[in-house]
């Protein structure tokens, strides 16, 4: 069993990855073989629109043909039993650089027929965690559960089964005095850090655990 997870944060020790490390914990302790992938550390662009996945006939159709560094997370997304997508929510969306690596892997799956079909035969296991500065009660008015919905049904169609985990209100600067932060109440934001946080990551390492261990095909 193989479980990789993808963190499309540009912390590698932020609330995102510490949910990644925390579901990879629970899939290492059933034995899967784990690792972890940085968004942030490679040189990649989204799609380029060479329509080469798509050329009837064509070498790479049902492949992204553009190569860098994105090309090895494909081939090892491909090659995982399981995998975990992290990102923080930016500006009411996933972070550039994770949204660049779902075009280059969701695009080169996607048929254009009449049902806009997929051309994925290897379904698998996903989990998305998304973490957020905003609250839990604000999450409907300002539609960021439809966010998350939507790449749910995205997923599910062209990558497998995807269950997704929420962080909300989280916890942005170690010292709040050190930043022009007065939108927020600190003594509030660590209180949610303190009592709230921890039971998201123990949902994170029980997905783990579940993802950990499935039995491979």
């Amino acid at each position: 069993m193989y479980v990789l997870a993808v963190n499309g944060s540009p912390r590698k020790n932020g609330n995102t990855a510490a949910l990644l490390a925390k579901a990879l914990e629970g899939a290492a302790s059933q034995g899967a073989h784990t690792e972890i992938i940085h968004l942030y550390d490679l040189n990649f662009k989204g799609c380029t629109s060479c329509f080469a996945c798509k050329l009837i006939g064509g070498e790479s159709y049902g492949k992204c043909a553009y190569r860098d560094d994105l090309t090895d997370v494909l081939a090892k997304i491909e090659k995982a039993d399981a995998v975990i997508f992290g990102s923080p929510i930016y500006f009411s969306e996933i972070t550039g650089e994770m949204r660049s690596l779902l075009e280059r892997l969701i695009f080169q799956y996607l048929v254009y027929d009449e049902n806009y079909s997929s051309l994925n035969l290897h379904k698998k296991p996903v989990a998305l965690f998304f973490t957020m500065n905003v609250p839990e009660n604000m999450l409907k008015v300002i539609e960021y559960d439809r966010l998350v919905h939507k790449y749910k049904i995205m997923f599910e169609k062209h990558m497998g089964p995807t269950e997704t985990l929420l962080a909300t209100d989280t916890y942005q600067f170690i010292d709040y005095s050190k930043y022009v932060s007065t939108a927020f109440n600190e003594a509030a934001k660590a209180k949610v850090r303190q009592e709230e946080f921890p039971k998201v990551c123990q949902k994170a390492l029980e997905m783990g655990i579940s993802f950990g261990s499935k039995p491979t095909e």
